[in-house]
């Protein structure tokens, strides 16, 4: 049993204790017109039943508190017989009795009975054809009554359970609005601890790349006391330009792309890398075709100089450009010989 079902039968009982109250004629010789109170019974009681079980579903809540439209809210016909029951329920109960009669339960019934209408009406989010059909309550009891005599039977009651229907459900609205930002900025906390996680794993992997280059090269370096014979002196350049790549450009680099480059170098090309951004948002299973075709480009390059940069452009991710030096050129001057663009992916 949920706590809605639970409200459900209570407000429906309560009605019908309401309606039920017109059946009791306190003073019967007072009644005129019997069967308009019987039509004002039989008016009421489906309406304010078909507004208690009339299914919604959830409205979203604006940022700044106010109620969205994402629910589904009592169709236009249920507002017309609410504002039908607002005005000629409590009109047909006065006008079935004589002036002396007015007052009596059997009677004010109605005034209590649309109020509890109104308020059902208000938790349904109709907040304007509540207090419609309360200011129509007010009116016709005041007017068959008086404002005095309206208020000490039971217009006072109702007034104020559609003003406090009305509060309560706002601040609901407030509660469900600041619960949903809670989820939010859950939801953001996880996935901000998710990235760290995700960095921290990265940062631990490159260490252990960096010891497994660098290690048995600074390990023979210790060993011989900086006296390393010249291959071992190149290994120890190829290290370091390694590890100034993982510095670099961590984004570009795969083991298919290390491979090539480590091998350009080994040919005598020099290779630099450059990440000036733009491969972050790039899906990893298109950041894997950028670097496979990376890899391509530098296995078939003949180049003297390798220059590769991560592009922010919109349409391009990374730049390889080849250059060689010129015949018969200063030390300084040289051709591009390799230019190729890897496209972003679409």
């Amino acid at each position: 049993m949920t706590v809605r079902s639970i409200l459900s039968g209570i407000g429906l009982a309560f009605t019908a204790y309401l309606a039920a109250r017109s059946l009791l004629w306190t003073l019967p010789d007072t009644v005129e017109r019997g069967w308009l109170l019987i039509a004002a019974l039989v008016l009421y009681l489906p309406i304010a039943w078909l507004w208690i079980l009339l299914p919604t579903r959830r409205r979203a809540v604006g940022v700044d508190g106010s109620m969205g439209d994402a629910r589904m809210t009592p169709p236009h016909w249920a507002v017309a017989l609410a504002l039908l029951a607002a005005v000629v329920v409590p009109n047909a109960a006065f006008a079935a009795v004589s002036e002396d009669g007015r007052a009596q339960p059997f009677v004010t019934w109605v005034i209590g009975a649309i109020g509890a209408l109104m308020t059902v009406v208000m938790v349904r989010r109709r907040p304007i054809v509540a207090w419609a059909g309360t200011a129509a309550l007010t009116v016709s009891s005041a007017a068959w009554l008086g404002p005095l005599d309206a208020l000490s039977l039971g217009l006072v009651g109702s007034l104020v359970w559609v003003a406090a229907a009305q509060l309560i459900t706002f601040a609901l609205d407030r509660v469900a609005h600041d619960a949903e930002r809670l989820a939010e900025l859950q939801q953001a906390a996880s996935a901000w601890q998710a990235s760290q996680s995700g960095r921290q794993r990265e940062r631990r992997l490159h260490v252990q790349r960096a010891l497994h280059v660098a290690g048995p090269v600074l390990g023979r370096t210790i060993e011989t006391g900086g006296n390393l014979r010249p291959s071992e002196k190149n290994a120890a350049r190829l290290a370091e330009q390694s590890l100034r790549d993982e510095l670099r450009s961590p984004r570009l680099l795969d083991e298919g792309v290390r491979a090539q480059i480590d091998a350009a170098r080994r040919r005598g090309t020099i290779v630099m890398l450059f990440d000036e951004g733009g491969l972050e948002d790039i899906p990893a299973a298109a950041l894997q075709d950028i670097r496979a075709e990376l890899a391509g480009i530098v296995e078939e390059a003949a180049s003297e100089r390798l220059i590769i940069r991560t592009s922010p452009h919109h349409e391009v991710a990374v730049t390889v450009v080849g250059r060689t030096a010129a015949a018969g050129a200063g030390a300084d001057e040289d051709d591009v010989d390799l230019w190729r663009e890897i496209r972003r992916p679409h």
